[in-house]
């Protein structure tokens, strides 16, 4: 297998040329990263036949689940991925043990106060959906103060990511940060859940390498490679570096896609080590993986990532690592107005 035939394998197991329903989609590749709800909304456009923004919210969760960041995913995964620690924790409002969050130098909630300040949360969840604003205010009712709210609405999560992960409630799927109520399940067992995780990322991210994975699970090179021994892969050799893949049926007798728009933090991008990206050459790596964190949506053309792209309103900005010739262009252009029937404007900066 040659790394043209592994970077195809990778697109078409991601849904990139044969795109499926949207439910499939989401449990192969365990969701899709949503910090910023349009990116999440466009990489699953991309890959679903029966995509339709208005009803994106139906059978989608969206909370922190692979990497401890926070995905858009199906439903009926809240077992695999809020597990609450075997199920130890799931739906249990007390807190007096040592936790991520309350060894903090900032936390100011003691176990009894946040076990009240989250009672009044859910309590208000009760009667419907409510915004992160909204419930400070009812908190605050309850004498919540400043202090106390800067634990338990902390912006990288505090006690609201805690009752998140606990099973307790879920961010409503949409751009505004919204939270509802989560449906009662049972949790898998951990063991259980990092085995499928594994099954499905060998599956629909494979052909990868460990390194590969390490990256996408952050763990630990002995913990793939438990995985591994315990999965029905098959490896093969290439460029010095050896890939594992499980057979998923699909055929691979196909080209790359001449063009794809691929999302910001999208999983092509996000399933496998940056540094070794079979697409995106080092030299263009801060281009799309910037120094705060995010990931820009890349431009791919014939399978290799050529610029980034920006969409506001009805013009499209595109940022190519180099002047695109007048084919190109034309291939860029017949794609984007396959994508976006609202264009009014395409624009290239060199």
């Amino acid at each position: 297998m040659t790394l043209e035939e592994i970077k195809l394998r990778r697109v078409v197991n991601q849904y990139l040329v044969i795109p499926s329903d949207k439910r499939t989609v989401m449990r192969d590749l365990m969701g899709v990263q949503a910090q910023f709800m349009p990116n999440a909304i466009h990489s699953l456009k991309i890959r679903c036949t029966d995509f339709e923004e208005t009803t994106v919210k139906e059978y989608s969760v969206k909370n922190w689940t692979v990497r401890g960041t926070v995905h858009v995913f199906d439903e009926s995964d809240l077992p695999l991925f809020i597990r609450a620690g075997d199920g130890k924790d799931y739906r249990r409002n007390e807190w007096s043990g040592r936790r991520f969050w309350n060894q903090r130098d900032q936390w100011a909630l003691t176990p009894e106060r946040q076990r009240e300040l989250a009672s009044v949360i859910l309590s208000a969840l009760e009667t419907g959906a409510k915004t992160r604003d909204a419930l400070k205010e009812i908190c605050r009712t309850h004498g919540m103060t400043e202090a106390e709210e800067g634990s338990m609405f902390d912006p990288w999560g505090g006690g609201i990511r805690e009752l998140c992960e606990r099973g307790f409630m879920n961010y409503v799927v949409e751009e505004k940060k919204s939270f509802c109520l989560s449906p009662a399940y049972t949790p898998m067992r951990d063991s259980e859940a990092e085995r499928e995780m594994a099954r499905r990322y060998f599956t629909h991210f494979g052909p990868a390498t460990v390194h590969d994975a390490m990256y996408y699970f952050h763990a630990a090179a002995a913990k793939v490679k438990e995985w591994l021994s315990d999965l029905p892969v098959n490896t093969v050799e290439c460029s010095g570096n050896v890939y594992y893949y499980i057979e998923n049926g699909k055929s691979y007798a196909c080209d790359m896609p001449a063009c794809l728009f691929l999302a910001g933090f999208d999983q092509l991008m996000l399933g496998y080590e940056k540094k070794e990206s079979l697409y995106l050459a080092p030299e263009h790596l801060r281009a799309i993986f910037n120094l705060a964190g995010i990931v820009m949506p890349p431009l791919m053309l014939n399978g290799r990532v050529v610029g980034r792209w920006k969409k506001k309103n009805k013009k499209l900005l595109i940022e190519p690592f180099s002047s695109l010739g007048e084919e190109e262009k034309r291939v860029v252009k017949d794609k984007a107005e396959t994508l976006w029937e609202d264009l009014a404007k395409i624009e290239f900066t060199n």
